[in-house]
């Protein structure tokens, strides 16, 4: 019987993410910061401390890798950051071209000859799954593919698995019509194979397929093909938290959701703060963060902080008074200035906040300075989603809007662009 230690990670991170843009537009998306760390980041802490240590990232284009691997290298820092030992292994694709995802797991299986059990995990995906139980249910089948799935509200933007009586898919529609789902079980995008999965690779049919459609998804192409051919497909209902970021609308809600749950205390520890049924986690270690965070404890206990809410605050961070901040996450070395209200958003690390400034529901990248006074407040409302590096005038009004990186955003240029649309 193999051991979770035994099993290979593949996280394939390919295309542009344009769904996320423009948090996509210069650095991939399994780097987007979510609550405080890379977005990929939360899989493969929860996988590493199952016992998972070899992890292979199917990279695709130039923004993916170089951002993969500048941050995590051969795996050294974050099994350093984590204490996790003996530390993670991370291998990348080579710069060889790939029509899919599962082209390119196929890909990697044969250039790193991997001859064990291989975990698929999505990148933009939050999750808890109980390794040991999936690979005994794998191997209690003897399933060549034991599918993650979950049951949902809407199946319809999933890839949708229909099952029998003892868990064996015997169908799978990708994003099927809404009201045609075989059922409400959808695909996780989490997938165990056997180690014989690489015979695939030379099977005439598959080969052909690739050729003629320039495509092989997991999804779209091979997991259907599998229980076509016969292949024992058995679906693995998964009963931990599992949240899809993979539009801003996904990301703000997974994010709300993560906070109210207690995924919080497994990777932020208990609450810093909590009342009346409002919970705030504050970071920092060092004793330049700690006088940050008494000095945001002692503002908030005084009511000079009013927190409405679950709210994630990072390290050295400067909040003014008369502020609102209720379900929200403000990343590391943020200024926020007094009378700030932020609502249901995200702030991600090194953003400048100005006076009086009300933002609703969007999402700030990196390095944003939001100019503002309370003669002239800046308001950024309606899943809004301002790009790394931005600087936003005072008085200006975003809603719903998508800034590009590097812009610079007056207030005039908005009332023109109102006027001439």
């Amino acid at each position: 019987m193999a051991q979770v230690s035994d099993l290979y990670a593949f996280i394939p991170v390919g295309g542009v993410a344009k769904r996320l843009q423009p948090l996509t537009l210069e650095v991939s998306k399994a780097l987007v910061r979510f609550l405080g760390r890379p977005l990929i980041e939360y899989a493969i802490i929860h996988l590493a401390w199952q016992g998972i240590r070899n992890f292979v990232f199917g990279v695709k284009g130039y923004i993916n890798y170089r951002s993969l691997f500048d941050y995590f290298q051969e795996g050294h820092g974050i099994s350093l950051k984590y204490g996790i030992t003996p530390r993670i292994s991370i291998k990348y694709q080579p710069n060889i071209d790939d029509v899919g995802n599962a082209d390119s797991f196929l890909i990697n299986l044969d250039y790193y000859d991997i001859n064990t059990p291989v975990l698929v995990a999505q990148g933009d995906n939050v999750f808890e799954l109980d390794l040991k139980s999936l690979l005994a249910f794998h191997e209690e089948n003897s399933a060549f593919v034991t599918v993650g799935v979950k049951r949902v509200s809407d199946p319809s933007a999933y890839g949708v698995v229909e099952v029998d009586g003892k868990g064996r898919v015997n169908g799978f529609v990708e994003k099927p019509p809404r009201g045609e789902e075989p059922s409400n079980l959808a695909s996780t995008g989490i997938y165990l194979f056997s180690p014989d999965v690489r015979r695939i690779c030379l099977d005439p049919e598959v080969r052909a397929r690739k050729a003629t459609l320039r495509r092989l998804d997991f999804g779209l192409d091979l997991i259907p093909y599998l229980i076509k051919k016969g292949y024992k497909v058995y679906a693995y209902e998964m009963k931990g938290e599992w949240y899809d970021v993979g539009t801003p609308e996904l990301y703000l809600e997974s994010m709300m959701r993560i906070m109210d749950s207690g995924f919080m205390n497994i990777f932020f520890g208990e609450p810093t703060y909590e009342a009346g049924g409002s919970k705030l986690w504050i970071l920092g270690q060092s004793l330049a963060s700690m006088r940050r965070k008494e000095e945001i404890l002692r503002k908030v206990q005084e009511g000079r902080i009013k927190i409405d809410g679950n709210v994630l605050i990072g390290r050295h961070c400067q909040i003014g008074d008369d502020v609102i901040i209720g379900d929200a996450y403000i990343d590391n070395y943020c200024f926020i200035g007094d009378g700030v209200t932020i609502e249901r958003s995200a702030l991600h690390d090194r953003v400048y906040v100005g006076e009086g400034a009300y933002i609703q529901d969007s999402i700030i990248a990196r390095h944003v300075k939001i100019l503002s006074s309370r003669i002239e407040p800046t308001v950024v409302l309606g899943v809004s989603v301002v790009g790394d590096n931005s600087v936003i005038e005072k008085g200006s009004v975003l809603t719903n809007a998508k800034i590009d990186p590097h812009s610079h955003v007056s207030r005039e240029a908005i009332l023109a662009k109102r006027e001439t649309a």
